[in-house]
């Protein structure tokens, strides 16, 4: 049987590698992608816009890619906007930021009062669910435990396979309710605290969306500075336009007609990829190995040296890559990193993690210079950089970040679907053959 396996992985690797020409000559869009990087319009949405550049008209009369200031919109309302807004107002936003998510307008307060009563009420998990969840076998994929639970929760509902919009908008509402009681319960049995059933903290109904995932968890109220921040963490993730790999997953497997739980769950198998939710880990794994090898924190000579060797492929992991600088979009700036890093300074200095929160700010500062000089690339911090960092500073273990962004992107997945769903069109891009002629001539099996 090993032999077999192993000439499968050969005649693969042989096979299914794409000749560059071939892509060079019929202007493929690998990954769906235009040459320059930025991506190929394949769809139409209102509810997440990413700028990252803007296109110009040169002289010659070619296109030129122009980097900007990244901007980030919810149903055409800047990030900046809705998070100074929530937080000038002292409430929680991200009941808010879901509901403009769904409907492209911004609440009034009785309709936002009524929405969050109704994800409150449906916050709790059924019996027949905290039961699979306890009685899993022993595992530490949190994502897999995610997918596991949110796939079986078709079993509970009277109507799973409608994609008519009052059962689409109930069964969105539901999973976005039960995405932190399912997350947290999922890690709370693996850590043997789920295994009794009093050991699974039930939701309060009186505390907010970020309130209640961190009770949930950690088995008390959170402190404001932290909830704020958690809550604001939830609405910086929430959605990310359509282009993003688990909204497109999403929207195309939606797109088919499935149910919306088989939908949201190659969201987040989507999410579950290194190339897409793991980058805060890397970077947290990164920042460790910085930690252990450069002696002063404090000198700009000492960091940029250890960076350069890290992007020469000689430190960390080898594999030339600073993590959290740069993105698929934005180029100058990140949006939501700008926020963040104001935000991450404060619970850093508040928790004792003010020299390390130092140390972070530094590389983010020092690392464009080094990536534009060596590679010739604009690139900055992105959110990825300092999320980790902020949920390590809330007690959040690293296992739980991918997770967290997927109760956060949820409330987009959800939009989007309801969207492709309205849209009614199925998804079904063309891949130009790498075989030379159209058809082969079957040899029989004597003379193979």
């Amino acid at each position: 049987m090993q032999n077999v396996l192993k000439i499968i992985e050969k005649l693969a690797l042989e096979h299914d590698k794409i000749p560059a020409e071939l892509v060079r000559e019929k202007n493929i869009k690998i990954g769906l992608r235009n040459e320059d990087g930025t991506g190929v319009f394949v769809g139409i949405t209102s509810k997440g816009q990413v700028i990252g550049y803007k296109r110009e008209i040169q002289g010659d009369g070619t296109e030129k890619k122009v980097d900007l200031d990244g901007e980030l919109y919810y149903c055409g309302y800047e990030i900046k906007d809705l998070v100074s807004h929530q937080q000038e107002e002292g409430r929680f936003g991200y009941e808010e930021t879901a509901y403009l998510l769904l409907t492209s307008e911004l609440p009034r307060k009785k309709h936002l009062d009524g929405f969050t009563a109704e994800l409150a009420q449906r916050r709790r998990l059924p019996k027949a669910a905290k039961e699979l969840i306890r009685t899993m076998p022993p595992h530490e994929d949190q994502m897999g435990s995610l997918h596991t639970i949110v796939s079986a929760m078709h079993l509970f509902d009277d109507n799973p396979n409608s994609t008519d919009i009052k059962d689409l908008s109930r069964q969105c509402i539901d999973l976005l309710a039960k995405f932190p009681t399912i997350v947290a319960y999922n890690y709370r049995s693996v850590t043997g605290r789920g295994r009794k059933p009093t050991e699974f903290i039930e939701p309060k109904e009186e505390y907010s969306h970020a309130e209640n995932f961190l009770y949930m968890l950690h088995g008390k109220r959170p402190d404001r500075l932290t909830a704020d921040l958690f809550d604001m963490m939830l609405v910086l993730h929430a959605e990310h336009g359509g282009g993003n790999n688990s909204t497109f997953t999403v929207r195309a497997v939606s797109s088919s007609g499935a149910n919306s739980y088989m939908a949201i769950c190659s969201g987040i198998a989507s999410l579950s990829g290194h190339l897409h939710g793991g980058a805060n880990e890397a970077v947290e794994g990164m920042m460790e190995n910085i930690k252990a090898h450069v002696k002063d924190w404090d000198d700009d000579a000492e960091v940029s040296n250890y960076l350069e060797k890290i992007l020469d492929k000689k430190a960390n992991d080898k594999t030339g890559k600073i993590y959290g600088i740069g993105h698929a979009v934005y180029t100058k700036s990140d949006p939501r990193a700008v926020i963040l890093e104001k935000k991450a300074e404060e619970i850093a200095h508040k928790n004792g993690m003010g020299k390390e929160f130092a140390l972070y700010r530094k590389v983010a500062a020092l690392s464009p210079g080094i990536i534009a000089r060596k590679k010739g690339k604009v690139a900055s911090a992105n959110v990825d950089f300092y999320s980790g960092f902020v949920y390590r500073s809330m007690g959040i273990p690293k296992e739980l970040f991918t997770p967290i962004f997927a109760l956060s992107r949820v409330a987009g997945w959800s939009a989007h679907r309801i969207e492709e769903i309205i849209q009614g069109k199925l998804i079904r891009p063309s891949y130009y053959s790498s075989l030379r002629g159209p058809r082969k001539d079957y040899v029989p099996m004597a003379m193979r």
